[in-house]
């Protein structure tokens, strides 16, 4: 790791050695930074480069959870203090070159519907779009996936569900020039980042976006005697101007929770993609997770509540 003094930057490079699996404040800081300052980070995917361009489906199993979604850090960020909020500000997203998407058996909101392992790779070296299939291209957004600060609550906490520390939030509104928000909860924050993901739809419904690993830029400030509960952000324009310039397709769910209204939403886009793309159905589940939006449109009619799921038109050709 090179840490240059006296300088507003800091590359924190060899992932692995730098990197952590569970949210810990015991962990001990691997640097300390101002207010103010930019950190570069050379991130490696959320497989933990269990995974490679050539990886198959057979690979998915042999997948360890123990060393998946590792995150850079902790940092320590000088003069924050629990009851503080600390800004996060996405500067850049660069060295993309290329992504994967799985099934994971168990995984998933349609996990009982897809029992059988998938992998599927992506070129990313292309500027703004990419080719999920021939006639199909998505576009390429980058954000990490993972961002908090470590927990008040003593001991080891999984880093996969999302919490009041933010964490494995997969917000796709993370990208560059978004200001996110989080609650500091210990003394210096320690502050860690991962996952990163190179596309993704609201909800990544399979589990897995287009996993990849990205070098990525933030920028840090800190706002003493701010407090917050949990995670806000701030994001710069519209949030989805690309997949907007053509209009979408959207299926409807509904019941008794949002979870099954959602889970609804999604087989019936799968059924339509299926239909009318002549893809495979596990094809449709994955482009469900990296390009469709769910959305709840209704939540107070009880007993039951409404989900749309948002195809973009704008990604077919």
């Amino acid at each position: 790791m090179t840490i240059h003094h006296h300088h507003p930057y800091m590359t924190i490079h060899d992932f692995k050695s730098h990197s952590h699996y569970s949210w810990d404040h015991a962990l001990k800081p691997i640097a300390e930074v101002d207010s103010g300052q930019t950190i570069t980070y050379e991130i490696t995917d959320a497989s933990g480069g269990q995974f490679t361009k050539n990886s198959t489906a057979a690979d998915v199993m042999k997948l360890d959870f123990n060393k998946i979604n590792p995150v850079a850090g902790p940092i320590y960020i000088k003069g924050a203090q629990p009851g503080d909020t600390l800004e996060i500000e996405m500067i850049d997203f660069r060295q993309l070159e290329w992504g994967w998407t799985a099934l994971v058996p168990g995984l998933g909101l349609l996990a009982d519907d897809f029992k059988e392992p998938a992998f599927k790779t992506f070129d990313l070296t292309k500027r703004n779009r990419f080719e999920f299939l021939d006639g199909i291209d998505l576009f390429l957004k980058p954000f990490p996936g993972t961002v908090g600060v470590a927990l008040p609550e003593p001991g080891s906490h999984s880093i996969l569900p999302p919490r009041k520390n933010g964490g494995n939030m997969d917000i796709r509104h993370l990208i560059r020039g978004t200001k996110l928000y989080l609650p500091v909860w210990v003394e210096g924050a320690l502050f860690s980042i991962g996952d990163t993901h190179a596309a993704q739809g609201d909800g990544e419904v399979c589990g897995t976006a287009v996993e990849a690993s990205i070098e990525t830029t933030v920028r840090f400030k800190l706002h003493k005697g701010k407090t917050i509960q949990g995670p806000r952000y701030e994001i710069p324009g519209p949030p989805t101007p690309e997949a907007d310039s053509n209009g979408y397709y959207v299926t409807t769910g509904h019941g008794e929770d949002i979870y099954q209204a959602s889970q609804h939403a999604i087989r019936y886009m799968i059924e339509h993609l299926v239909d009318t793309y002549k893809m495979s159905e596990q094809e449709a589940y994955m482009l469900c997770s990296v390009a469709v939006d769910l959305r709840i449109s209704e939540i107070v009619n009880t007993p039951n509540t409404l989900v749309s799921a948002f195809l973009p038109q704008a990604i077919f050709y």
